[in-house]
């Protein structure tokens, strides 16, 4: 039986496989999950002791698995490996030093993955800070009648409605990214 769970949350089939045979043989079990919903799903009823993530994936990105995992605190302990093609998509949302996760920057030899998931173990270990809650600034005191529940209501679903299409732009963006990289991969 295998002694590890590595749960490998990756678009591409070719980088799931290829870490699967870049790992010892009989020394891991190897979950895979092509988005980051299934991989959310994997990490809740799986539990592995490693996640290696993609950071553009389709229907919810690496980002936002990211921080579903950063919000758990059980969660948090899992050694964590963040892949991309691209440097610069991670620390526009992250700033360096990667201080409780590894990266590996794609395409990677075997001995880069190895060194990566033994980084991501220590630093997974790291005690962390307590991360005071966020602020929330206090709602305006709306005036009575119902004009202003009304407009409480439109607020509410507007916000929602940008958050939906900041995620969709930044899902969009990662897979223009992906073509470009394509494209380019192709020309040369």
């Amino acid at each position: 039986m295998a002694n590890h769970r590595i749960l490998v949350i990756d678009d591409s089939r070719v980088i799931r496989m290829r870490v699967r045979d870049m790992l010892p043989q009989g020394n891991f079990d190897v979950i895979e999950a092509k988005d980051g919903v299934e991989g959310m799903e994997a990490v809740r009823n799986q539990r592995p002791s490693l996640i290696m993530l993609d950071f553009l994936l389709p229907r919810m990105s690496g980002w936002e698995v990211f921080q579903e995992i950063q919000a758990n605190p059980d969660w948090q302990r899992i050694p964590l490996v963040l892949m991309s093609g691209r440097k610069e998509e991670v620390t526009e949302k992250m700033a360096e030093p990667f201080e409780y996760f590894e990266f590996i920057q794609k395409p990677f030899e075997q001995r880069e993955l190895i060194e990566a998931i033994k980084s991501a173990m220590v630093k997974a270990r790291k005690p962390r800070q307590p991360v005071a809650p966020p602020v929330v600034p206090p709602s305006p005191t709306p005036a009575i009648g119902v004009e202003a529940a009304i407009s409480a209501a439109e607020f509410q679903s507007l916000q929602a409605q940008v958050q939906q299409l900041q995620g969709e732009v930044t899902q969009l963006k990662g897979q223009l990214a992906k073509v470009l990289a394509f494209i380019k991969q192709r020309l040369t």
